[in-house]
C-alpha cells in the first residue's frame, strides 16, 4: 500500500475521513456558490415568468462567480459544478419550454446517485470507501479491513438519505404541479440541498468521533 504525507499525518480511518468530507463540501463558500444559480433563477421566474431571462441571469451569476474565483486564483470546483447543473438544466428547459425542466436533471442526479450508492453498500463496495483509497493511495486496500467496510457502509446511508428524500418530495411535485410548481421546486432544492447536506455531513461527523479505526488493518500474525 503506498504511503502519502497525508496518511501519516492521519493515523485512523474516521481523522482522514473528517478531513476528505470537509473538502468534499467545500465551506461555506461552497455552499453559497452552489445555490446562488438557483436561487437566481427561482427569483427571476417569480418575478417575471420569463424562462428566458431567468436562464440568461442564473447563468451569468455562475460565470460571474468563476471569473471571480480565477482573478482570485482559487479553486473553482464547487462553481464549475454549479454552472454545469444550470447548464443542463437550462438545456432541458429551453428544450421543452417547460421551465420546471430546469430541476428534472437534479431529481434524475439523486435518484441515480441513489441507486449507485445502494448498489455499491449491497455488494460492499461502499462509495465512501474510495475516500479512504484517495488518502492511502491504494483505491482497494480499505477492503482488506471488514470494520473500515462496516464503517464505510454506515457513512454512505447516510450520504444517500438526503438524495432519497429529494427525489421522495420534489418527484412529485414535478410531476403533479406543471408550470405553478417552478417556485416551490426551485424553493424546495434550495430548502433541500445543502442543508439536508450539511446535516448528513454533521451525522458522519459525529459517527466519525465515536471511532478509531487503523488506516492500515492489524497485521496478521
Amino acid at each position: 500500500m503506498t504511503t502519502t504525507d497525508e496518511t501519516v499525518a492521519h493515523d485512523t480511518v474516521e481523522a482522514a475521513m473528517r478531513v476528505q468530507l470537509a473538502k468534499a463540501f467545500g465551506g461555506v463558500r461552497g455552499i453559497i456558490e452552489a445555490a446562488v444559480p438557483t436561487i437566481t433563477f427561482t427569483g427571476m421566474w417569480i418575478g417575471t415568468s420569463d424562462l428566458r431571462m431567468s436562464l440568461v441571469v442564473s447563468i451569468s451569476a455562475a460565470v460571474l462567480l468563476l471569473v471571480v474565483r480565477l482573478l482570485q486564483r482559487s479553486s473553482p470546483q464547487f462553481v464549475i459544478n454549479s454552472l454545469i447543473g444550470i447548464g443542463i438544466g437550462a438545456f432541458f428547459a429551453s428544450r421543452t419550454g417547460d421551465a420546471r425542466d430546469v430541476y428534472l436533471p437534479g431529481i434524475l442526479y439523486n435518484a441515480g446517485y441513489s441507486v449507485a450508492m445502494l448498489l455499491s453498500i449491497v455488494t460492499r463496495w461502499p462509495l465512501v470507501g474510495f475516500l479512504i483509497g484517495s488518502v492511502t493511495g491504494d483505491p482497494t486496500g480499505w477492503r482488506k479491513d471488514p470494520a473500515v467496510v462496516r464503517l464505510c457502509s454506515r457513512l454512505t446511508w447516510m450520504l444517500m438519505i438526503p438524495c432519497v428524500v429529494r427525489v421522495a418530495v420534489q418527484l412529485p411535485v414535478y410531476l403533479i404541479g406543471g408550470n405553478d410548481a417552478v417556485a416551490e421546486l426551485g424553493i424546495l432544492k434550495i430548502v433541500m440541498g445543502w442543508p439536508l447536506q450539511v446535516a448528513a455531513l454533521a451525522a458522519m461527523v459525529w459517527l466519525l468521533t465515536r471511532g478509531r479505526t487503523p488506516v492500515r488493518p492489524p497485521a496478521i500474525p
